[in-house]
């Protein structure tokens, strides 16, 4: 046995020996083969690197080694060739790009052209390289409208063989859009379709906007938002046969855009079923979660929310594997469709991990909480397609994709998160005007997404004419981790309303609030507020309206010493002589005595419905809000106050909308004492329009000045009945919309205190037989009771306007003609000899407001 296992030892070694032989051998073959290749021409590039490139080819030819030392862009020319059984690889280097310099870029900015060109600083020349980025440099200027643009480049040489790469770029004149054309449209015209997409024509407003640039990807998504519309409006077969962009020269120069749609038939829903699959299930329950009934037209809007609401609840009743899918029926007959909510057991995964990607600036929590799931739930794509239209409808992002890869095992998923952070500040100077703040501006700093968490912050000031002030807000969106939106505010304003009402205030003080959204269409909002208003009737020479109680020495007519009044057989001498010291203006003794500082502390609810199709241009829906208000937490003030406005829009004719909107509100003290002047409702135009601000409501006939006498109301309604639509050979992008109106309304109640001891003496002027029993005509001094006029006369005007979405701002312009209203008390005037009207509506026929942004 010991013999035989040697002789295997041997034979072993032997074969050991030979294969270190063989090795041994194709080592030094190799190494022969490598010493047999010589490189001429390179300079920086290493000749291992190079042979590397000749005895790494599969096939071994010379062409294969040429072709891969050209593709590995170090070399401008390559030539391999035979000389005495060796291999010669001749090469020239490219040279080294320096620096990449961009001339005559001013739209574009050096950052957004330095993503896109492939050549960098350090690395290889290469002309096919550059001449790519030409074409990579033509494409972002055709998509910044640009699509004249000419780009070349050339180059300066350098030592030791660098160089630089200099782009010129002839950014020529904006390439916008011309037309917008739609072919197979006849439901909607295309004014109505152009108007769904945020790309427009060419007009004489070019030079301040961008959305006429031609922008394919902005196009994409504009058909995406007509494909919408047609499917929310019973259009289920609708289809984009074709978008064509095509680019024409001539006197305008530019785009045409052409889109060939197939409308199809419109669709009204002919049944809808719940068809459950899982046992147990009350489906009588989900039924009545469905968001569209029997006769009603069609609308994948709806469609969408249900199937969220119907998984939401599901899910809840304990199924988390349970998915809902939609079918659809259509009936091209009677053009009905038959919707069915089909709910069955899903394919059980669980999602193993999220991952968020991209996000440079928002943090992670912010994007997580948008999601109605997370690490170990079960797995539901009606949830994570309701999260992307959360995080798209942020406006945090420039994009957002959801995707999904396999996990750890089969019954495992990944879903990762693909985001990209955009721009969420703003910097804005605004101006404007309005007939009752004059000539206004403001400065404002707002970040909607504040350090990343996802909170709004805003910062304003304003100064005009007859205002100035600065606010503060501040919003969390998800406080303590809910979907509860917590904030504050923090403002100060001054008003001088001497125009209108003869006094100035000043307000300053701060709001917290609370929003809770109950469903998606209701939310609640508590709020508290802590303010002081500070209210002061100037008396100066230019602004003499306190000189009835204060006269101004040289300036206000008074009695002689010792003048005795004839009606009350009182010493009125040194007294302001009374009506002449109104004359020149002069506020109600109840505003005189609502004088100084008012601290209110005040509670409230919002409670706010809307259903609203486009918030800031509503063609569609309703919006509804009460608020009701307790003032008396401490503070001088102590009273209850509610106020309702409720608007309904809805789209009579093509872009012709009817609003229908109703508004009331009423206020009384909690302890029996009269409600401040500032705590009622002054009103105007806001109510009824035709009217000036402080233009109706109760008024103190006892005062000669018209402007001065609106001492407020407690309780007040108001109506309004409008049309708003195009105009014709307008177009539809520049913004302008004319209106009819028929406004009715009324404010009444006086609440307020009605006697006065001005001057100190206990005997309050003007008041006998238990009431004020004058005029301003029929006394000689300054009264001291509150002679109120307060009749509930229904104001009401028709008008018309002129509507203004501008680049710079909304602008309005109103004129209205008042059909009904107050004439007032009839009295005698002996300064005119004549019967006149005091304590009359003071009418303003024409109404301005606007302001602009830039």
């Amino acid at each position: 046995m010991m013999s035989l296992t040697g002789k295997h030892r041997r034979k072993s070694m032997r074969k050991t020996i030979v294969l270190i032989s063989a090795g041994a051998g194709m080592l030094l073959a190799g190494a022969a083969q490598a010493q047999q290749i010589v490189v001429q021409g390179n300079q920086r590039v290493d000749s291992d690197t190079i042979r590397s490139y000749v005895t790494g080819t599969a096939s071994g030819s010379a062409e294969e080694a040429r072709r891969n030392l050209l593709a590995s862009g170090m070399f401008s020319d390559v030539k391999v060739s035979q000389s005495g059984g060796r291999t010669v690889v001749t090469v020239r280097e490219n040279n080294l790009i320096n620096r990449v310099v961009f001339e005559g870029n001013k739209k574009v900015e050096k950052a957004t052209l330095e993503t896109v060109v492939e050549s960098k600083s350090r690395g290889p020349y290469s002309e096919a390289t550059i001449n790519a980025d030409l074409a990579r440099i033509r494409d972002v200027y055709k998509r910044f409208g640009r699509g004249l643009a000419k780009v070349t480049y050339r180059t300066v040489n350098l030592p030791n063989g660098r160089v630089d790469v200099i782009y010129d770029i002839d950014e020529g004149d904006k390439t916008g859009i011309i037309a917008i054309n739609f072919v197979g449209n006849q439901a909607y015209s295309e004014r109505t379709l152009r108007g769904l997409m945020s790309s427009s024509e060419m007009n004489f407003l070019s030079f301040i906007k961008t959305s006429d640039v031609y922008d394919p990807e902005r196009i994409s998504n504009d058909l995406e938002q007509v494909r919408r519309y047609y499917l929310k409006n019973g259009y289920a077969d609708f289809q984009v046969v074709n978008a064509d962009a095509r680019y024409v020269e001539g006197e305008q120069s530019g785009y045409v855009v052409t889109v060939t749609i197939n409308e199809g038939q419109q669709y009204s829903v002919g049944a809808v079923a719940v068809d459950s699959r899982l046992p147990g299930l009350d489906t009588e329950a989900l039924r009545t979660e469905i968001a569209t009934g029997v006769g009603d037209t069609y609308n994948a809007d709806d469609v969408e929310k249900t199937l969220g609401t119907l998984t939401r609840d599901v899910n809840r009743a304990g199924y988390p594997f349970a998915q809902v899918r939609p079918t659809g029926q259509r009936d091209p007959a009677t053009q009905k469709v038959s919707l069915g909510f089909v709910v069955e057991d899903g394919p059980h995964v669980y999602i193993e991990r999220v991952n968020i990607r991209g996000n440079t600036r928002t943090r992670d929590y912010v994007i997580r909480r948008e999601l109605d799931f997370s690490e170990g739930d079960a797995y539901n794509r009606v949830l994570t397609d309701r999260a992307e239209r959360r995080l798209n409808g942020l406006g945090f992002f420039k994009k957002v994709r959801f995707s999904n890869e396999p996990g750890s095992s089969p019954d495992r998923v990944v879903v990762n998160i693909d985001v990209e952070d955009q721009p969420t500040g703003s910097f804005s100077v605004a101006g404007g005007y309005s007939t009752q703040d004059g000539i206004i501006g403001e400065v404002s700093v707002s970040e909607s997404n504040f350090l990343g968490r996802g909170q709004y912050v805003r910062l304003a000031g304003t100064g005009g004419q007859y205002s100035r002030g600065v606010d503060f807000s501040f919003t969390e969106p998800y406080f303590l981790g809910y979907r509860l939106a917590a904030g504050f505010d923090a403002f100060y304003k001054y008003s001088d309303l001497t125009r209108y009402s003869r006094y100035e205030t000043t307000v300053y003080g701060g709001q917290l609030r609370l929003g809770l959204p109950v469903t998606e269409e209701f939310g609640v909002t508590l709020r508290y507020s802590l303010y002081n208003t500070e209210l002061k009737v100037p008396n100066t020479l230019k602004k003499p309206y306190n000189d009835c109680s204060n006269p101004i020495p040289g300036y206000t007519a008074v009695y002689p010493a010792g003048t005795i009044d004839p009606n009350t057989g009182r010493n009125i001498g040194g007294q302001a002589a009374y009506p002449a010291c109104a004359y020149d203006g002069e506020a109600s003794i109840a505003i005189k005595g609502s004088q100084g500082n008012t601290l209110t502390s005040l509670a409230g609810l919002t409670l706010a419905y809307s259903t609203l199709d486009v918030i800031g241009a509503p063609h569609n829906g309703l919006y509804a809000e009460l608020k009701p208000d307790i003032a008396g937490l401490g503070g001088d003030s102590k009273f209850f106050r509610v106020t309702a406005d409720a608007r309904y829009y809805k789209e009579l004719y093509e872009d012709v909308v009817g609003f229908v909107r109703f508004q009331g509100g009423h206020v009384e003290a909690l302890d029996g004492q009269p409600l401040r002047v500032t705590d009622q409702f002054f009103l105007g135009p806001s109510l009824v329009r035709g009217f000036a601000p402080n233009g109706i409501g109760p008024r103190d006939v006892g005062i000669a000045d018209s402007r001065s006498n609106a001492i407020g109301g407690s309780t007040y309604v108001g109506g309004t009945l409008e049309v708003q639509f195009p105009l014709y050979g307008v177009p539809r992008d520049l913004g302008l919309k004319g209106a009819l109106f028929a406004d009715a309304g009324t404010l009444f109640g006086y609440s307020g205190q009605r006697t006065f001891n001005v001057n100190g003496d206990q005997f309050i002027n003007g008041f006998s037989g238990g009431r004020c029993a004058f005029n301003a005509y029929t006394i000689g001094v300054e009264p001291e009771c509150v002679n109120v006029r307060d009749k509930a006369v229904i104001r009401s005007s028709i008008g018309a306007s002129i509507l203004w979405n501008s680049p710079l701002g909304p602008i309005r312009f109103d004129y209205a003609y008042a059909l009904s209203k107050d004439e007032g008390e009839k009295v005698f005037v002996p300064v005119l000899g004549k019967y006149g009207h005091i304590g009359k509506d003071q009418t303003q026929a024409f109404r301005f407001s606007g302001g602009s942004r830039f």
